[in-house]
């Protein structure tokens, strides 16, 4: 059996919880026309002028905030499931059968310096998984672009396949209704559930995105498995950024809005995230904490993303090899 190749994808992190290593990152991630659609000229302007300067300070030091002694929370998680994935699939398809690794969209590892990477070990087919569980052109469509320019520079196509999205899989549904059923057991069950995912502009989901659609599928998936009356839940969008109307309703609102009605407690967990990073570790859990309890909330209960959890892992084993091995 030819050795195959499993490409675990995430957006990527600065080096260094520094303004320097931020402003680096943020003029990488964007300047992609898939993230930030705007006149070129105008936002080439307003980037390197006036959001680099005036977010970079502030970025650095939510990341001092989260940052790990081994590293950026998101790479050093994202290095823990690349391990225990290839360890599930030495064991589920034999020892050297498949080789694990890991890229970044934006920052490094990059997706065609791994790529070069392991064609350099003669390794001919791929399967590329973005770690997006809802598809959206901003984070997953970007991904396609690389990979488009990767074949365009290849002699000899290598043979690609992507897992476009498992928002609706039953396996990673079953492992966010884990989470949250070990976290109420440990921690006690509160008033209300929030699903905040991570926000896109309104504007992409008219032109034809379907992440609103993937995002309620997943939040709906949950509370039908939990048995959640639709009082007890809700489905919200946070990380917004700039002028532009993003996916409603935003999760600061929805919380104040929950604390302004008498709602003393909330579990909030981000079913968007499948790795613990800055939206989750600072917004969620630091920023988002202190303004539902500044608005009279008392208890604010943050539900960890998934990361390497065993059962998350033999979920991307299954995905991994039902397109390597059918």
């Amino acid at each position: 059996m030819n050795k195959k190749a499993v490409i675990v994808v995430n957006l990527g992190t600065p080096e260094t919880p520094t303004p320097g290593a931020v402003a680096k990152f943020l003029k990488q991630f964007l300047s992609d026309s898939r993230v930030v659609e705007a006149p070129k000229l105008l936002w080439w302007f307003l980037l390197r002028l006036v959001i680099i300067p005036l977010r970079a300070k502030k970025v650095a030091h939510s990341y001092g905030e989260i940052w790990l002694a081994e590293g950026s929370p998101l790479r050093v998680i994202t290095g823990r499931q690349v391990t225990a994935l290839q360890n599930q699939l030495d064991e589920d398809v034999g020892l050297g059968n498949t080789v694990v690794c890991e890229a970044m969209t934006y920052g490094e590892p990059s997706l065609s310096h791994t790529f070069q990477r392991l064609r350099e070990q003669s390794i001919q087919e791929y399967v590329v998984l973005p770690m997006y569980p809802q598809y959206s052109g901003s984070t997953t469509g970007a991904i396609y672009d690389q990979l488009s320019a990767i074949i365009r520079q290849s002699r000899d196509v290598p043979d690609i396949s992507v897992i476009k999205s498992f928002h609706d899989h039953s396996g990673y549904t079953d492992c966010l209704v884990q989470s949250i059923r070990d976290s109420w057991e440990k921690n006690g069950r509160h008033e209300k559930l929030l699903m905040s995912f991570h926000g896109i502009p309104q504007e992409y989901v008219d032109k034809g995105d379907p992440y609103y659609q993937h995002c309620l599928g997943t939040a709906e998936a949950v509370a039908e498995k939990l048995s959640l009356e639709k009082d007890q839940w809700a489905m919200s969008f946070q990380s917004r950024f700039g002028p532009k109307q993003w996916l409603q309703p935003y999760t600061d609102e929805q919380l104040k809005t929950w604390a302004t009605n008498g709602v003393k407690s909330i579990d909030i967990i981000s079913p968007a995230f499948t790795v613990d990073c800055l939206e989750t570790l600072e917004e969620l859990n630091i920023s988002y904490r202190e303004l539902f309890l500044s608005e009279g909330g008392e208890h604010y209960q943050y539900i960890p993303c998934l990361n390497d959890a065993p059962e998350f892992i033999k979920t991307l084993a299954t995905l991994v090899k039902t397109k390597l091995f059918n």
